[in-house]
């Protein structure tokens, strides 16, 4: 077994066969012609013409594409798109590993990290949401225990809960052992976001029928049972982080407070003294979710401020309220809330840091003396009962003679042993002194590790958090939101099958199979012909049969199960040949006139979801040059309506609608407070004016030196 790597250059250069051409007992080719692969072309040549042979079959795609069963049967657009949106997958609150995989998937979930596997065989001590502590079957007389300063026999191991990613989704770990459990070493004890007992799981395996459905599943939608909205099928979680900033300006500091002015007690009853909203606290659109102040400029105050002024002090007038609202839309529950300051150099400040410090400094002080007790008690342990032959301090000086026998005291009677060099023979045997090496170096580890602690520590108490220049403060806000499946959000198979739901339906609804099982989802069967990726018509069926017999299949690209495989094994469940069945309308209880591809599939919900997509304006923001509404949600804009939209109206005639998008509705300044002004007097319209942009235009030519007048 004599592996080469080549580069791509060198791959060009040489002829390949495929990793699964059959082979004799005596590594020969068994047919006369062998597929092969030479400069991106196919060619079938004879045995002597073969330089190389792939380790395995799926070593040519990347690691996406080697998740997609029966990927041979897709087509390379297909599948590109397979690949891509695995990338997309939101994880789900309940994922589940794939009835049909390929093998790779317990090797991609362990390879990412985010799983906890054992270091160790041994057994579980304690399991919680939080944490998981594992004793290993380490002998504590071992060498291996005795020369390490981590507890080797008892690992704790900390779960990560409800983290959120830069995708707004979120990472959560969850124990899949329980206490008393034996474990191996390698075995899952925690799964990740997105894995099922160590297995990655993007999505969840649904029973599918392939079946227009009045309509709704026309382009490529899909029609989802309520049951799979109900029973959380595709219930993902999201986090989504909101940040304000405290700054120092010309007028003064802002402030973050509960105490905004022109603002009920209703609204700020969830904040604390800080201006922050609780942990815990649900929110929707509109709220306070960090209350701040900012100083107000010297203007003179309208009669509405001076009354205020009279009545309530001074407080109200001079400051004005740049609170941080929740966003259109949102709705959701605060789980974690984070305040960064900067250092305040008051002398109450001061004192508070100074008491700080030195407790700090106990701390420390007390931790290095443990750690150095435990190094004379593994020294001692190590070497009790042996005779040096002498041990020297790094200046050189003999500390103990040739020939002193170390008894359980001699190591503790020393001024300090950390000064002592252990690189230097102590004893006859080798593996002795390798052992008091090894002893020391983890000694010098641990102690810089903690070295390092106490530094960030008192940094962390004597400059603050760092801040960018000029702000003052920072206050972090996370609200987690349960996004339900929804009609409008994106779902996709792993073949490069996507589509939009377009309709949920009541489960007494959806067609159901003889035995009177309703399906989950309908596809609509011409999204199969044309894309030619028939993998998921494999996939269907030999993952019905997996489900009805309880196994789970994996099909290695280039090398999995053939036509006749999947047949067999449909035999074997003893289900309908090509996993046709004849289905019920749940509408009416009839029997539909021609039987239909249904089996089970694996689907995935994508990050587009039509919560973060959907927006409606109806006044909002202009942009400053063109006076024409600005675009895209995060501006509240509006919706482009663009050249080849305009060609569709003109196209019908509808010449009111054009007129109005083109002015009062777009960047006709003074048309839009006159429309305004007769919506709200019930008057007629009036005729629109010369929109900005042509105003823009003349300008622009004017800058060239063309002068324009318009008759």
């Amino acid at each position: 077994n004599d592996v080469d790597y080549l580069t791509a250059e060198q791959e060009d250069a040489v002829t390949i066969a495929q990793a699964n051409a059959p082979l004799t007992e005596h590594s020969k080719f068994v047919n006369e012609r062998v597929k092969s692969r030479f400069k991106g072309e196919f060619p079938i040549v004879t045995p002597d013409n073969v330089e190389y042979m792939d380790v395995a079959p799926a070593q040519i795609v990347s690691a996406a594409a080697a998740l997609i069963p029966f990927l041979e049967h897709d087509d390379a657009n297909r599948a590109l798109m397979g690949s891509n949106m695995q990338r997309q997958a939101v994880p789900l609150l309940r994922p589940e590993a794939p009835i049909v995989g390929t093998g790779m998937e317990k090797k991609v979930a362990a390879d990412s990290r985010a799983i906890i596997v054992a270091e160790d065989d041994g057994v579980v001590e304690y399991v919680d949401s939080d944490k998981i502590v594992v004793k290993y079957d380490i002998n504590p007389n071992s060498i291996e225990a005795i020369t390490s300063f981590n507890d080797l026999r008892r690992v704790t191991y900390r779960l990560i809960k409800f983290h959120g990613t830069n995708q707004e989704t979120c990472i959560n770990q969850r124990p899949v052992v329980h206490e008393g459990q034996r474990v191996n070493k390698g075995s899952v004890i925690a799964d990740g976001a997105s894995t099922d007992q160590g297995e990655l799981a993007l999505g969840r395996n649904v029973l599918v029928a392939f079946m227009p459905w009045r309509g709704y599943n026309f382009e490529d939608a899909i029609i989802i049972s309520n049951k799979v909205v109900s029973e959380d099928v595709y219930t993902s979680i999201h986090i989504e982080e909101f940040e304000l900033q405290v700054r120092e300006t010309k007028r003064g500091e802002e402030e973050l407070t509960r105490e905004i002015p022109n603002v009920s007690e209703e609204a700020v009853k969830n904040l604390d003294e800080n201006g922050i909203i609780r942990e815990g606290a649900e929110v929707k659109e509109g709220d306070i979710l960090i209350g701040k102040i900012t100083p107000k400029g010297e203007t003179d105050p309208t009669p509405e401020e001076k009354l205020l002024r009279a009545i309530f002090g001074d407080k109200a007038g001079d400051v004005k309220d740049a609170s941080l609202k929740a966003p259109p839309g949102l709705k959701g529950t605060v789980i974690k809330t984070r305040l960064f300051s900067r250092k305040r150099k008051d002398n109450e400040a001061k004192k508070v840091e100074k008491k700080q410090l030195e407790t700090l400094e106990v701390e420390h002080m007390q931790r290095l003396a443990a750690h150095y007790q435990k190094l004379v008690e593994k020294l001692t342990k190590l070497s009790e009962g042996d005779a040096t032959t002498g041990i020297r301090d790094l200046d050189g000086s003999i500390v103990l003679r040739s020939g002193t026998t170390i008894k359980d005291t001699t190591f503790s009677s020393l001024e300090d042993v950390t000064k002592l060099d252990y690189t230097l023979d102590w004893f006859e045997s080798k593996r002795l002194n390798s052992h008091i090496n090894v002893l020391y170096k983890n000694y010098f580890d641990v102690q810089s590790d903690l070295e390092e602690e106490f530094k960030r520590e008192k940094v962390k108490i004597t400059t603050g958090d760092e801040l960018p220049p000029g702000i003052v403060q920072l206050a972090k806000v996370y609200v987690a939101k349960k996004r339900k499946l929804a009609v409008g959000d994106k779902m996709a198979g792993r073949h490069g099958n996507k589509g939009v739901v377009a309709k949920i339906v009541p489960v007494e609804d959806m067609p159901f199979l003889p035995n009177g099982t309703p399906v989950d989802i309908i596809l609509n069967p011409l999204g199969v012909p044309s894309r030619m990726n028939l993998g998921q018509l494999y996939e269907t069926a030999l993952g019905w049969a997996g489900k009805v017999l309880g196994v789970k299949f994996a099909t290695p690209i280039f090398d999995g199960a053939k036509l006749e495989d999947v047949e067999d094994w449909m035999n074997k469940a003893s289900l309908s040949e090509g996993s046709k069945t004849e289905l019920y309308d749940g509408r009416s209880g009839e029997k539909f006139h021609q039987r239909v591809t249904c089996g089970y599939i694996y689907m995935l919900k994508l990050s587009h979801l039509v919560d973060d997509k959907i927006h409606a304006r109806s006044i909002g923001p202009y942009s400053l040059i063109t006076q024409q509404p600005l675009g895209g949600k995060a501006q509240f804009g509006g919706q482009r309506f663009g050249e080849m939209e305009v060609w569709a109206l003109e196209g019908y005639g509808s010449s009111h609608i054009l007129q109005e998008i083109l002015t009062v509705k777009s960047d006709d300044v003074a048309g839009r407070a006159k429309v305004y002004e007769a919506i709200v007097k019930g008057e007629n319209l009036q005729e629109p004016n010369v929109p900005e942009s042509f105003n823009v235009l003349i300008k622009e030519l004017q800058g060239l030196g063309l002068d324009i007048k318009i008759n």
